[in-house]
């Protein structure tokens, strides 16, 4: 049965790989740079108002933040630190990307990636650098190309289909849809993304 993203619950948060929770269950990780609307979508996608911070600072989110969904902490959420336009210094900036780049090639428990990007400014260089990271270990990724209300339907689609064709050497790893915070548009299919690397033994229905 699908998982119950409205009973996700905060469980910790950590600065480091090593201050993690333990090693075990299931986890899909969130990330993107810091003004693509991360923290919006996974409270839309959980049915939360603030469950992941939100802020019109960007770069907010400093450390690796864990959610639990269903009935024990062995199915979990996880809000990777943002990257990009946080107005922080260069030093803290690398302290942070080094830390989000160790936990998806080192942390076992993961089973997807969910790269959120704006659909107007999509595959920044960081971005692709995630790919990348996530090809090496051979880990699915779905991209949410987030805030698609501020196109109009005919752009938004025009966008999603030129995100596909760069990213085709990827298709095998990569999926990748429309998403609106605002409009709850696309949660739907992020749910039976999430559905399909979450709900297996470690999950609760």
């Amino acid at each position: 049965m699908p998982l119950k993203y409205a009973s996700a619950r905060f469980l910790t948060s950590a600065p480091t790989l090593a201050s993690c929770p333990a090693d075990s269950g299931a986890e899909v990780a969130f990330a993107g740079r810091s003004n693509a609307g991360k923290s919006s979508a996974i409270n839309v996608i959980t049915q939360q108002k603030a469950l992941a911070r939100t802020s019109r600072t960007p770069g907010r989110t400093q450390l690796i933040n864990f959610f639990t969904v269903g009935e024990d902490s062995q199915c979990r959420l996880v809000d990777l630190p943002g990257y990009g336009f946080a107005k922080v210094p260069e030093k803290v900036k690398l302290e942070w990307q080094r830390h989000l780049a160790e936990y998806l090639q080192m942390r076992a428990s993961i089973k997807g990636l969910v790269l959120v990007m704006d659909v107007r400014h999509p595959l920044t260089e960081f971005d692709l650098t995630l790919l990348d990271v996530a090809d090496e270990r051979e880990l699915p990724v779905h991209i949410l190309l987030t805030k698609a209300d501020k196109l109009k339907r005919g752009a938004a689609k025009n966008a999603l289909s030129q995100v596909r064709s760069r990213l085709r050497e990827w298709e095998d790893m990569v999926t990748i849809q429309l998403f609106s915070a605002l409009k709850r548009d696309g949660v739907e299919e992020a749910h039976q993304r999430l559905d399909a690397w979450l709900d297996g033994p470690v999950g609760e229905s």
